[in-house]
């Protein structure tokens, strides 16, 4: 048997395309300057993820601003939304939504297509989740612009999104989760995670059956320059939720779970029929690369909870969800993606 293996996004960027960008946002080079750095960046980026072997690639979100802001060019914003907190201290800020309309400047197939004339295989295509675009309304609402016309549009953007990109032939759309496990921590009611839930629906529900066995969600407690932002909030009070989604795959940090038992437990009790099961395998953070061996060791854990025809693997999070996280290098990134692959490899082979 084989297990199917898949990247989650984002590829550390490297050293010419970070100094890019700063470049860019202090005017010393123009666009054109930055669009020729970030084509050789990605025809990088393709011929290293063949290289480890890997069957489904992505486009390493080397011309994304981070996984969360790429739609928003464009859009009245103002600096001072909300704000996310680390465990090492330090912070990330969402821009604010200063009027309406909410349309999207950027869809993510722009950067599919690019990524697909590289390569001759599959690749598949993050997107933002609508629960996170959701943050950028202000609490004391927009005169003239009512929230819920702003969910209106925002529904109707995030299927565009999605859609443009299963219209450009991903081979698979991932819907970034990250906010899931950090809203128990904002409401640990559970209430804001309803809520998140119950709008990221409303983007499924448009969907056929069938083309939701395409459409993943990826969950994992953030991960930014070696630090996260809920990791100490018990897996127990998201998961159960999470498969009320209505994607036909399931991305699930598990590698830098201290108690990873616990929560296969938790996925084996409330993951619906025809839901897939990717378990996170390599952990982004660590600088240590894991071996082969040890990314077996963690599969056939997972094969005792999820069956195996309903079991994949993936990496717990992206590399660099932000542009200018220099954290981790290409190469430690590239090293565990192979370690990745090879080590699913070796359980399917164990699995038989």
């Amino acid at each position: 048997m084989t297990l199917p293996t898949e990247p989650i996004g984002s590829i550390p960027r490297p050293g010419y395309l970070v100094d890019g960008l700063g470049a860019f946002a202090e005017g010393r080079i123009d666009g054109d300057a930055l669009a020729e750095l970030q084509a050789r960046a990605l025809a990088d980026t393709i011929s290293r993820f063949e290289e480890t072997g890997s069957p489904v690639l992505t486009d390493g979100e080397q011309s994304k601003p981070s996984f969360a802001t790429y739609p928003l060019t464009g859009l009245e914003l103002a600096p001072d939304g909300v704000v996310i907190p680390f465990a090492d201290g330090h912070t990330r800020q969402l821009p604010r939504l200063t009027a309406g309309p909410f349309r999207y400047g950027t869809y993510a197939d722009a950067y599919l297509r690019r990524a697909k004339a590289l390569t001759d295989r599959p690749v598949k295509q993050a997107v933002i989740a609508a629960s996170a675009l959701s943050l950028i309304y202000p609490g004391d609402g927009i005169d003239g612009y009512s929230r819920e016309a702003f969910i209106a549009d925002l529904v109707n953007e995030a299927e565009d999104d999605i859609r443009r990109s299963l219209d450009a032939g991903a081979d698979s759309v991932q819907i970034d989760f990250t906010e899931g496990r950090l809203s128990l921590k904002l409401d640990p009611s559970g209430g804001l995670l309803r809520q998140f839930i119950d709008l990221n629906n409303a983007v499924l529900d448009r969907f056929t059956a069938e083309e939701r066995t395409k459409i993943g969600v990826h969950t994992c407690p953030g991960g930014d320059q070696d630090s996260v932002h809920s990791l100490d909030v018990d897996y127990g009070g998201l998961l159960p939720a999470l498969f009320d989604l209505k994607a036909g795959n399931f991305y699930v940090q598990l590698a830098s779970e201290a108690e990873p038992a616990d929560a296969l437990e938790v996925i084996a009790k409330h993951a619906k029929a025809g839901q897939r099961i990717f378990v996170g395998v390599t952990d982004p953070i660590d600088p240590r690369i894991e071996t082969p061996e040890e990314v077996r060791d963690r599969v056939l854990t997972a094969a005792k909870y999820i069956p195996a025809e309903r079991l994949g693997t993936c990496d717990d999070c992206g590399f660099s969800p932000f542009a200018d996280d220099t954290s981790t290098s290409r190469g430690i990134a590239f090293a565990k993606i192979k370690a990745r692959v090879e080590g699913t490899a070796l359980a399917a082979e164990a699995l038989g």
